[in-house]
């Protein structure tokens, strides 16, 4: 199964200012939220971003915000997103596919994967752009996720199934700004 722009949703989970510093490698993971961002604006792809207890652990990063303009933001309590509800009305509903990053990979993402996963969604975690503060707990959510159907992709493998084909304009445009 590809990933299809025309199916999908990003969905940007927690990457928030008072977390963000204990995530290990945690600019590589911000920094690849940003790029998945910025092709997913390029392509025409929705993003939903979410944030849990803003109040508590701040708001998403500002570079995130940045990239991320336009995108419809949605609060939660529950660490999964799905189970909370707040996915009710927003592009993740009426997408077949979603595309996921964010932190942290063993709780929120993990959480609102396995329950996108079993309401019937083809759901993709981008490896590069998925953290933890512990590495050895990303690996094993990754593993469990894949246990239960959920694709773990790399960024490029998102751009190149999204755009579909060369010789396009807008393939020229995210290879030139995005993948040299």
């Amino acid at each position: 199964m590809l990933m299809n722009r025309e199916k999908s949703v990003l969905l940007i989970i927690d990457v928030q200012a008072k977390l963000a510093p204990f995530i290990h490698d945690k600019d590589a993971v911000e920094a690849n939220c940003i790029w998945l961002a910025q092709v997913a604006g390029r392509i025409g792809v929705p993003i939903v971003v979410t944030e849990h207890f803003p109040d508590k652990i701040g708001g998403t990063l500002e570079s995130v915000r940045a990239a991320t303009a336009g995108a419809q933001y949605v609060g939660k309590q529950c660490f999964s997103a799905q189970g909370d509800g707040c996915l009710a009305g927003t592009a993740v509903a009426d997408c077949r596919q979603v595309i996921m990053c964010g932190t942290e990979a063993h709780v929120c993402v993990q959480q609102t994967a396995l329950d996108l996963r079993w309401a019937g969604k083809e759901v993709f975690i981008v490896a590069e752009a998925a953290g933890s503060r512990d590495p050895a707990n990303r690996d094993l959510a990754f593993a469990r996720m894949r246990s239960h159907g959920i694709e773990i992709v790399s960024r490029e493998m998102v751009a190149f199934e999204w755009l579909q084909r060369g010789g396009t304009e807008l393939f020229r445009e995210v290879n030139r700004d995005f993948i040299r």
